[in-house]
């Protein structure tokens, strides 16, 4: 499970999928790529020492996903080789997840075009990637799933989680409609007069 991380990537668009995508019940395991293998620093200013670099991740053929988290830099020439990665997901059947301006770059070289999707806003995405032609396939939603694509805005990070959990099938989809309902609406109480609690990244079976 590959999170490609720009400088200035927005530490929070990711956490609540990987968090869920490293726990006891997960099958799978998140790695961290940027574009040359070295560290990048977060807007919160947190540091990340990457797994892989671009070069490095291209041989890699057990790639279950590729997200995007948005950031500050998503529009800058430094960002462009990401397309490579792009069209590598793409042809070897690798679904892709981006939220806010990671969306953007998609739409600039085409990767929103003949799939359902959404992003800050239609107009956002306009501005931003001039060469994008999807307007027909864009839906104002705070998530977009398909088989192939996830995109979400920028306020959706939890939405973008419940999409990339349930399209890599992490758990039964009403484990994690639950898990959502609890990061969305806080510790509720229940008709049984039961809480919903939650045990470190997962639900005890009285949830």
């Amino acid at each position: 499970m590959l999170i490609f991380l720009t400088e200035q990537y927005a530490d929070w668009e990711a956490s609540y999928a990987a968090a869920e995508l490293q726990a006891p019940h997960s099958a799978y395991t998140v790695k961290t790529v940027t574009l040359d293998g070295q560290p990048v620093s977060s807007i919160g200013g947190l540091k990340v020492l990457p797994d892989y670099s671009l070069e490095e991740v291209l041989r890699h053929e057990d790639i279950h996903m590729l997200i995007l988290p948005g950031g500050n830099t998503w529009r800058e020439a430094a960002a462009v080789p990401v397309k490579e990665l792009l069209v590598h997901c793409t042809a070897n059947n690798i679904p892709i997840a981006a939220i806010c301006d990671a969306t953007v770059f998609l739409g600039r070289y085409g990767f929103l075009d003949k799939a359902p999707h959404t992003s800050n806003s239609l107009e956002y995405l306009q501005e931003g990637a001039p060469a994008y032609k999807g307007e027909n396939l864009y839906i104002h939603s705070q998530a977009v799933r398909t088989e192939a694509l996830i995109t979400a805005n920028g306020t959706a990070p939890l939405e973008f989680a419940r999409e990339i959990l349930k399209l890599l099938e992490v758990r039964e989809d009403e484990k994690i409609d639950r898990w959502y309902r609890f990061f969305k609406e806080g510790s509720v109480v229940s008709k049984n007069k039961s809480h919903c609690t939650c045990n470190g990244n997962f639900f005890t079976s009285s949830c």
